[in-house]
């Protein structure tokens, strides 16, 4: 099975854009109170779960637009989320949470991309997509304000998280991950290929586990997109070992 990265079709025709972003959001954490064993601070991108709905929450709002907290704070409300959240999620400081919210403008694709970590379809594509049989294409309403009457109903996917990098591409004196907190130290690779055990069997487009901000499809995504002629995003095959 052949794998692709999914990235973003740059022709001058898709003009669309979402100035939006996920209503709630775990909070960084404080460089003044970080991790206790790492002492690292900050938050992650690409870890973004727009189908999860925090509105249960009583303390709902310290989600919305969060601020830094001290690394003990940010693993109370960590904790709070995780019930609600699938059972494969990461939880990390800075995941996304919700439909995003905001405004849209332009002529969008069949399929987009926001940005290299965020895969949205049109309401029909995701359907014809899932008609011939498309594994792991879940689709969230988004709270956009279009500012011309001709818009599609785009839902963005969350996506599960799948795939390592092959132990071949990283440096013999990489860091460990951080094991409290699960922050890695290390740069991405510049050149990588992807260890063929860790990828699924059974889901056609994922995000990267090891690198969340990359999202891969499978061949069989590939070849059905190609043949519902579905437009908007680019693929790239990448290196299997």
């Amino acid at each position: 099975m052949k794998f692709y990265e999914v990235t973003k079709d740059e022709a001058p025709r898709y003009t669309g854009n979402l100035n939006a972003g996920h209503k709630w959001g775990l909070p960084g954490v404080d460089w003044s109170h970080p991790c206790p064993t790492c002492r690292s601070g900050g938050g992650f991108g690409g870890l973004q779960y727009p189908c999860v709905d925090l509105s249960s929450l009583p303390e709902r709002e310290k989600f919305h637009e969060p601020e830094p907290v001290p690394y003990e704070e940010f693993v109370r409300l960590r904790e709070l989320v995780r019930p609600l959240a699938p059972k494969w999620a990461v939880l990390k400081s800075g995941a996304a949470f919700g439909p995003v919210e905001g405004s849209g403008l332009g002529y969008f694709g069949q399929l987009f991309m926001q940005n290299p970590w965020t895969l949205y379809a049109r309401r029909e594509a995701l359907e014809r997509l899932l008609e011939v049989g498309i594994r792991g294409l879940q689709g969230c309403p988004i709270k956009v304000r279009f500012r011309q009457k001709n818009h599609p109903e785009l839902l963005e996917l969350q996506l599960e998280l799948h795939g390592q990098f092959h132990p071949e591409c990283l440096p013999p004196d990489r860091k460990p991950t951080c094991l409290t907190c699960g922050n890695d130290p290390n740069p991405l690779p510049k050149k990588f290929w992807l260890a063929a055990s860790s990828l699924p069997e059974d889901i056609d487009v994922f995000r990267f586990r090891d690198a969340p901000g990359f999202i891969f499809a499978s061949e069989r995504m590939v070849d059905a997109v190609k043949q519902l002629e579905l437009d908007g995003v680019l693929f790239r095959e990448v290196e299997v070992r």
